[in-house]
């Protein structure tokens, strides 16, 4: 018999050979936890196919910033809830609207201690559940919606955010966001851009999150799963347009997506688990046929090792915890 004289095995022998060879790396500040606030709970509202996530009131998303900020996350992603929605979504430009309100919150309790973000979108305030408003035909006008975008994303930087999240996949909303946001002074307000969001079956249990009121689908905006080259020229597009940061939505089914994006621009690339995938892994641990934690910093390292800088998680605080330990 031949004995090998290429031995892999002897930098995989101990914890801290393992360490030293490691070629991608997990650490808190990589990680976004997306936290919900409602505007009318009176205590946190668990959310049934999200074990452990919840519907925030000001009160407790106050705490969980302060604990992302205290775990050493890199930020927190922000979805409000109204009590009220109509066909404009006009509650997400009302400065006492819950999303503002919960930006100005939490910007308030950790200041720079952490990134606070905003999704800046109109589905959770429209009473048809689409990220625009409608046309006469019922379809969503692109432009239309533009202008709202850009009237949100003031509100938002009047609010204190550090980073708007544009996730309803406009042609040009990268561009009219930052004009708006440059007009008004507020230049250092950066642009997370969901650049390469796919129709996806995955977001399932995010749509019992926000209280979705969705009618029809979503499919005459965002990408289909089939393409990954759109995926590049959009993210390409966004970068053009002012984007600071490009994102992958959602991540495992579409890690070749975050790849290929990856190696097309030269600034951050983001990546979001998405609710589907956080529900899958929760599912299966509670029926004991995987561990949990493993899984979870194998599915979350599988992201980076894709080529993501920065992974929105629900996770984010459970895994800089299980990263310290």
């Amino acid at each position: 018999m031949e004995i090998p004289t290429v031995r892999p095995r002897r930098l995989r022998r101990t914890p801290a050979l393992r360490g030293l060879v490691a070629e991608t790396s997990l650490a808190p500040r990589q990680l976004v936890l997306p936290l919900f606030v409602r505007e009318d709970a009176d205590r946190p509202r668990p959310i049934g196919s999200m074990p452990g996530v919840v519907q925030h009131t000001m009160d407790s998303l106050r705490a969980a910033c302060t604990e992302a900020a205290e775990l050493g996350l890199g930020g927190v992603m922000l979805f409000g809830i109204p009590a009220t929605k109509d066909a404009t979504g006009s509650g997400a430009l009302d400065e006492a609207g819950v999303l503002n309100r919960a930006i100005a919150a939490a910007k308030g309790e950790v200041g720079d201690a952490t990134t606070v973000m905003s999704d800046l979108c109109l589905d959770e305030f429209t009473d048809h559940g689409h990220c625009g408003v409608l046309d006469a035909d019922g379809a969503v006008d692109n432009d239309a919606t533009l202008a709202i975008y850009a009237d949100m994303a003031r509100a938002h930087a009047a609010a204190g955010v550090d980073l708007v999240g544009p996730s309803g996949m406009m042609d040009g909303q990268v561009a009219v966001i930052r004009e708006a946001l440059d007009a008004q002074g507020g230049t250092d307000v950066g642009i997370l851009a969901y650049s390469a969001k796919y129709a996806s079956a995955f977001y399932g249990p995010f749509r019992e999150a926000v209280d979705s009121s969705l009618t029809g689908n979503r499919r005459g905006y965002q990408q289909d799963a089939g393409n990954a080259r759109e995926g590049v020229r959009e993210a390409l597009l966004d970068v053009a347009q002012g984007a600071d940061i490009v994102m992958v939505k959602p991540a495992l089914a579409y890690l070749d997506v975050v790849r290929r994006v990856r190696d097309a621009v030269d600034v951050p690339v983001a990546a979001y688990n998405i609710s589907g995938e956080y529900a899958m892994v929760e599912a299966a641990a509670a029926r004991g046929w995987i561990d949990r934690e493993a899984a979870i910093l194998e599915t979350l390292t599988s992201i980076r090792r894709a080529g993501a800088d920065v992974v929105l998680t629900y996770w984010a605080a459970e895994a800089a915890r299980l990263l310290r330990a």
